[in-house]
C-alpha cells in the first residue's frame, strides 16, 4: 500500500500578501513526518498586490502566484487547473493573509468575498468525495466560503470568526497547539499565527492535524 497523498494548495510566498512561509514549512514538514506524500499546487494568476516585508508597504510591482508559491517549494508546484481530486487523499490550506487575497476576495468583501474557481472547485470536489480538509491559521474562512456549514477553530472569537458564524460555520475556541476535527464533515484546523505563537507549538499543531486527516482517509 502506497503513501497517502496531500494536496496542498498555496497562495503565494510571504504572510503579508501570500502564505507564511513558517506555517507552510511546517505543515510540509508535518506531512512527511506522518509517512504521508504531498504535491503543491497553486493558482496561475496575478497575485492582488505586492507588499515590502520589511517596510510592510505596498510595492509598484507585478507577481504571480503560482510563480510565488514556486519560491517555497524548489519550484515542485503545479497549476491548480491540474489537481485532480481522485489523485490524492487529503487537501491542505497553509495560512497567510494571501488566502484571503489571491485564493478569494476576504481581505476585502468580508462575507460578500467571492473565491477563486479553481479553488471553490477543489474544495467542493475533495468535500463531496468525503476526503479530509485541512486549513491552518485564516484558512478556515475560505473553507467557510465555499462550504458554509461545518466546524472550525480561528482560535479565539474575533472578527473573522464571527464572519464564519454568520456563513454558517460552528466556531469552537483552540489554544496554539490544538486542532479542532469536525469528523462529520472532514474538516480540520489550528490557529497557528491567529493567536500569539511560537514555531514549536505550530510545529506541533501542524502534525497532529496530519496525523488526524490521516486517520480519516479512505
Amino acid at each position: 500500500m502506497g503513501k497517502k497523498r496531500f494536496a496542498v494548495v498555496l497562495a503565494g510566498s510571504g504572510n503579508l500578501d501570500g502564505n507564511n512561509i513558517q506555517e507552510t514549512v511546517l505543515l510540509l514538514t508535518g506531512i512527511v513526518r506522518a509517512g504521508a506524500a504531498f504535491q503543491c499546487f497553486a493558482p496561475d494568476v496575478e497575485q492582488h498586490e505586492v507588499i515590502d516585508h520589511y517596510t510592510r508597504k505596498t510595492m509598484p510591482e507585478r507577481r504571480y502566484v503560482l510563480h510565488e508559491a514556486a519560491r517555497m517549494v524548489q519550484g515542485d508546484v503545479k497549476p491548480l487547473s491540474e489537481l485532480n481530486a481522485a489523485e490524492f487523499d487529503a487537501l491542505a490550506f497553509p495560512g497567510g493573509y494571501g488566502v484571503a487575497k489571491n485564493l478569494c476576495t476576504y481581505a476585502f468583501a468580508g462575507i460578500h468575498a467571492t473565491v477563486n474557481e479553481e479553488v471553490k472547485s477543489v474544495i467542493t470536489a475533495f468535500h463531496a468525495a468525503k476526503k479530509p480538509i485541512g486549513a491552518m491559521c485564516i484558512a478556515p474562512i475560505l473553507i467557510s466560503l465555499v462550504l458554509r456549514h461545518g466546524l472550525i477553530t480561528l482560535g479565539k472569537e474575533c472578527s473573522v470568526s464571527k464572519d464564519a458564524e454568520s456563513l454558517g460555520m460552528v466556531h469552537r475556541e483552540a489554544k496554539q497547539d490544538e486542532v479542532v476535527e469536525d469528523r462529520e464533515n472532514l474538516l480540520f484546523s489550528t490557529p497557528c499565527f491567529m493567536l500569539e505563537n511560537d514555531l514549536a507549538s505550530i510545529s506541533s499543531a501542524a502534525f497532529a492535524m496530519v496525523q488526524a486527516m490521516l486517520s480519516h482517509c479512505k
